[in-house]
């Protein structure tokens, strides 16, 4: 009989499918048929058996589909539940439908070599039960498909606004405190902290208007220029050195060569380097210090960061780029920062690492292409 042919040949069966399965373009591990192929290799042992048994009305109601769509049986529920593995496992719809089809021609072909009699209705269940099989599958695949979907699109579209929120906080809390700064010391606009408010200011309507670009769907292109490592250094410490204040804590930059240049983004690396000085005097030891320093190694530029926090352990630096991650106690920012300063990095062709300093502190290390000062014409 067929369920004596299935019961006693499990293994064999198992093993040919996967081997078919391995063959295709989709490599595929042994776990990746645990649920599928062993469950409904036994669910449909016991259709049979109970088929056989002169039961067949008893044994059409365990593999049947009900009219409402819904996976009632153990047949049913076996299906379904491959179907959500094999999306868990990168597998596609076709993928799916090509296992069942893997069992179907593993049965036939095994009981061809061993020439084993079946009748006509055992064929006629097996078929039944593989198409119905099939169905739970797919339906539960395709459901799966469309949850996990969904939450990506809203993971992203949080991911995006969490980007601007951050920015954007950033930008007016730099303005918040020139303007405080300009008005507490009846400061000139027209001088350097005066030049602060209105780099915030500049930034903010570029933000705005990037954002308004987004939901027109207009295509934004940063420019990338060639420029002086020094200057942009300066630019950096008019932009932090009041939130260092703030924060109670000191920056010292160190000096930076002349003829050292970055090609980039100018507003995106700014942010990046403005985002990990703000994360370092988050979290440095108060009335400790925050260095920035800038150098060349071969062909590379390096910008540091270095603060003096206490040190990070190796779980934290392992995780720290990843969005809405908050190490410390202090928990009144997005976490977002260092993901910002990531991405922007990147986007500009450099690599942003960390170094942990046991007991000390930590050390973010943006690394660029080295450029050199271009001439000035004559």
């Amino acid at each position: 009989m067929l369920h004596e042919f299935l019961t006693n040949n499990r293994t064999e069966l198992i093993a040919r499918c996967r081997a078919k399965v391995a063959m295709r373009e989709h490599s595929a591990t042994a776990e990746q048929l645990q649920n599928g192929v062993p469950m409904f290799l036994d669910q449909l042992t016991c259709t049979l058996r109970t088929e056989q048994a002169h039961c067949a009305l008893e044994g059409q109601a365990m593999s049947a589909i009900p009219e409402c769509g819904v996976a009632r049986g153990e047949l049913g529920a076996s299906a379904a539940l491959h179907g959500q593995d094999m999306l868990a496992l990168g597998f596609t719809i076709d993928e799916v439908v090509h296992n069942y089809g893997d069992l179907c021609q593993a049965i036939t072909d095994l009981a061809v070599e061993r020439d084993a009699p079946f009748s006509v209705d055992e064929f006629r269940t097996l078929n039944r039960c593989l198409d119905n099989a099939i169905a739970y599958a797919v339906s539960a695949f395709s459901s799966q498909h469309d949850f996990i979907e969904s939450d990506r699109h809203n993971a992203e579209e949080n991911k995006r606004m969490g980007f601007f929120v951050h920015e954007l906080r950033n930008l007016l809390g730099t303005a918040k405190l020139a303007y405080t700064a300009c008005r507490t010391g009846n400061l000139n606009l027209g001088g350097a902290t005066g030049a602060v408010l209105e780099r915030s200011l500049d930034g903010l309507t570029s933000l705005i208007q990037n954002a308004v670009s987004l939901v027109r769907h207009e295509h934004i292109e940063g420019v990338r220029d060639i420029f002086s490592l020094a200057d942009f250094v300066v630019e950096i410490e008019a932009a932090t050195a009041l939130a260092a204040v703030a924060k109670q804590c000191q920056l010292k930059i160190l000096p930076v060569d002349p003829q050292l240049a970055i090609r980039g983004n100018r507003p995106m690396l700014l942010a990046a380097v403005v985002n990990l000085l703000q994360n370092a005097f988050k979290f440095t030891h108060l009335h400790s210090e925050v260095t920035l320093a800038c150098h060349a190694v071969d062909d590379s530029v390096l910008i540091e960061v270095a603060d003096q926090c206490g040190g990070l352990g190796a779980d934290l630096a392992a995780r720290m780029f990843q969005p809405f991650e908050q190490g410390g106690a202090d928990r009144s920012g997005l976490g977002l920062g260092l993901t910002i300063a990531r991405q922007f990095v990147v986007a500009n062709g450099g690599h942003l690492s960390v170094r942990d300093l046991p007991e000390v502190g930590c050390v973010f290390t943006i690394t660029l292409p080295r450029l050199a000062i271009p001439p000035i014409p004559e």
